[in-house]
């Protein structure tokens, strides 16, 4: 009999949010592959789970562990992934293991939970019928400019993590390109004693983010518009009122993007093609 690897999700905060498939999973498990053998560990001391042995895998030891994994399920053995805290694969590891697995022609298996992106865009507010996951921006460089201005065109709801300490920085980018009316949401704690959550323009946040901000974070960001509500003609208009003040093609571009709410990127783009005229 081949072996079966399970995706455990487990607690983001509360662990009341466990799942009684999940708790009797790991109950049966001969390995439990996880991020970090400590916090797993607490995890299933508090809950009463001994037997399994641990395995970790993060995301310096995936491809080494894998190898291990996929030994286990020839012989036949229950194991079962898990992350520090929700799904594992969805920012966190897991996702080079279940391909490897796949490849090997092993048995994956699903036991579902607390999930902090979706938990927070349910809570956003925004249109949740189209929206995509961005994880954790690139820290700098060209990378990071490339991926924020793309999040500024993206039509549909964005969800982001961050850490408190560099989270004013991503909020002033997101600021610079798209524009002090976006609406975003900040969610901070989620299912915690202290879950907080902030909801308002992009120009708003910044003020927010003045106040010394702890715990794990999501930012939701309200899609960009823009493009279907202002149309080219519009902004033309506006931005030929603007240069013909004398302004630089950059400010002028700056300018339309506040009061017409459509991206610095697109605007400027449109006042160089005015220039060039």
């Amino acid at each position: 009999m081949n072996g079966i690897l399970a995706l455990v999700a487990t607690p983001i905060g509360n662990l009341s949010d466990f799942s009684p498939r999940g708790l009797e999973t790991l109950e049966r498990s001969d390995v439990i592959a996880c991020e970090d053998t400590r916090r797993t560990g607490s995890l299933l001391q508090h809950f009463g789970i001994t037997g399994a042995r641990m395995l970790r895998v993060d995301s310096h030891t995936e491809e080494k562990a894998a190898e291990e994994i996929i030994n286990c399920l020839s012989e036949g053995l229950l194991v079962s992934m898990v992350t520090d805290a929700g799904m594992p694969s969805i920012s966190d590891p897991g996702e080079r293991l279940v391909k490897k697995v796949i490849e090997s022609g092993y048995q994956i298996t699903v036991i579902p939970g607390a999930t902090a992106p979706i938990s927070a865009l349910v809570v956003s507010g925004f249109s949740t019928q189209r929206w995509c996951m961005e994880g954790f921006l690139p820290r700098k460089g060209e990378s990071r400019s490339r991926r924020i201005k793309e999040i500024a065109e993206e039509t549909r709801t964005t969800v982001l993590f961050e850490s408190p300490h560099r989270l004013a920085a991503t909020l002033k980018d997101l600021y610079e390109e798209c524009g002090g009316a976006r609406q975003i949401a900040i969610v901070r704690e989620l299912t915690k004693i202290h879950e907080e959550i902030f909801r308002g323009s992009l120009a708003e946040s910044l003020v927010w983010t003045e106040k010394k901000i702890k715990g794990e974070i999501v930012i939701v960001l309200e899609a960009d518009n823009s493009i279907s509500e202002i149309d080219d003609d519009r902004l033309q208009v506006v931005l030929r009122e603007i240069l013909d003040s004398g302004v630089s093609t950059k400010d002028a571009a700056e300018e339309a993007s506040r009061r017409l709410n459509v991206s610095r990127r697109r605007a400027y783009s449109t006042a160089l093609d005015l220039r060039a005229e």
